[in-house]
């Protein structure tokens, strides 16, 4: 018994699909680039185009990472009592912040 069919078989490829082109489409004319021919026929190779010319994110911070505002006024407070200051990377990081304040209670 042969084994299931292998990926380079066309009988189990996948046309692109209208979302997956107008996507595609828009980032072509953002970047002045052509769609190519079989990149348009094919959902797996319209997806790797797409990857290969997706604008990369910004350096923008992830905010998800920062503290919470429950962590930094406790943080504020044992700063307060101990006369420390809280170093401004804790800001930014809510790991950083959760070991500075557990070293300094």
């Amino acid at each position: 018994m042969q084994a299931y069919a292998s990926s380079s078989n066309d009988y189990h490829r996948l046309p692109v699909s209208d979302k997956q082109l107008r996507f595609a489409r828009a980032i072509a004319a953002r970047a002045a680039l052509d769609l190519p021919d079989e990149a348009q026929g094919d959902r797996r190779a319209m997806s790797a185009w797409i990857d290969a010319h997706l604008p990369k994110q910004r350096d923008t911070p992830d905010f998800s990472r920062y503290p919470s505002s429950r962590q930094v006024a406790f943080a504020e407070r044992i700063a307060r009592i101990k006369r420390r200051h809280v170093p401004r990377e804790c800001f930014r990081d809510m790991g950083l912040m959760s070991r500075w304040i557990d070293s300094n209670k």
